[in-house]
């Protein structure tokens, strides 16, 4: 018997789940990310910029937004010469909502479009010996309202701006830059120094538990705002990266971790390439650990 039933409206269909999006033919057609704009905050620090390497092999344009705006456009520079493709360097503070405007429309003007948004910025204050500025007890008021400024408020500023144009245009990725601390407390026996009292040991500031555990939060929120519009949201809990620490330092916290290392500050590379690429076409709120397997124990 001949099937009588009307035929799919396709668009009318996908609008309402029961059709998912054509897949690319290969894993390579995947990772692609030949045309797309990624906008990267705190482009110019640590791993900021090998995130915007990630982009820029596939094929991407990195835009480095940064409060240090000539270290973001001298970095740029340098991976324009290296990769021989568009990297764009751009002064903001993301904690004030003007100038992220601003970003929107000066990326737009330049690149036509935002495709993908890394929420990486973060204060990150040194733990230092000599001052104990870090302990609970002691730690500044201005500098809780600061960091979170930076790392909370400034991720949700840019998610809103950068998000809603993403939605508008019906596809976009987010990621935000989490850490394995957003899951488990800091072990502060990692930060110990000899001949100073217990109530003066230096710590790991609670500013940045809680505002890694905070972009969990909007991780999830953000998943479920847009997702009928086309926008994903997921978020990278990398582990610590080998930067120059001191060995003890380096020994104490390689012990907590099953791979008996740290890792090396280009190892997040593939894992940003799938999360910003159509390889993680169906991943959405999920919030992944690359950490050598510290949160396992």
């Amino acid at each position: 018997m001949a099937d009588k039933r009307a035929p799919i409206d396709e668009a009318a269909a996908r609008a309402i789940g029961g059709v998912p999006p054509a897949a690319p033919a290969t894993v390579a057609q995947a990772f692609d990310l030949t045309g797309r704009v990624a906008v990267i905050t705190g482009g110019a620090g640590l791993l900021g910029g090998k995130h915007a390497e990630a982009v820029l092999e596939l094929g991407g344009i990195a835009v480095l937004l940064d409060i240090h705006g000539e270290r973001a456009q001298a970095h740029a520079a340098r991976l324009r010469e290296h990769f021989g493709r568009e990297a764009i360097g751009l002064a903001a503070d993301i904690t004030r909502l003007e100038e992220v405007e601003k970003a929107l429309a000066a990326v737009t003007d330049h690149c036509g479009r935002v495709d993908i948004l890394i929420n990486n910025a973060a204060n990150n204050p040194k733990v230092e010996d000599d001052d104990n500025f870090s302990r609970l007890e002691n730690f500044p008021l201005a500098m809780w309202q600061q960091d979170l400024a930076v790392g909370l408020t400034g991720a949700f500023l840019c998610s809103r701006v950068f998000g809603a144009d993403m939605a508008r245009q019906g596809k976009g990725v987010i990621l935000n830059i989490a850490s394995d601390l957003a899951v488990i407390g800091p072990d502060q026996r990692l930060y110990r120094r000899a001949g100073i009292a217990d109530n003066a040991q230096p710590v790991k500031p609670v500013t940045y538990s809680v505002i890694k555990a905070g972009l969990l939060g909007l991780t999830r929120y953000l998943a479920t705002y847009w997702a009928d519009q086309g926008v994903r949201c997921n978020a990278l809990l990398p582990g610590g990266v080998h930067a120059g620490q001191d060995a003890d330092f380096v020994q104490r916290l390689s012990d907590l971790i099953p791979m008996r290392r740290m890792a090396h500050r280009d190892e997040y590379k593939g894992t940003i390439a799938f999360l910003v690429s159509d390889a993680s076409s169906y991943m959405n709120g999920a919030i992944l650990s690359v950490d050598g397997g510290r949160t396992a124990w």
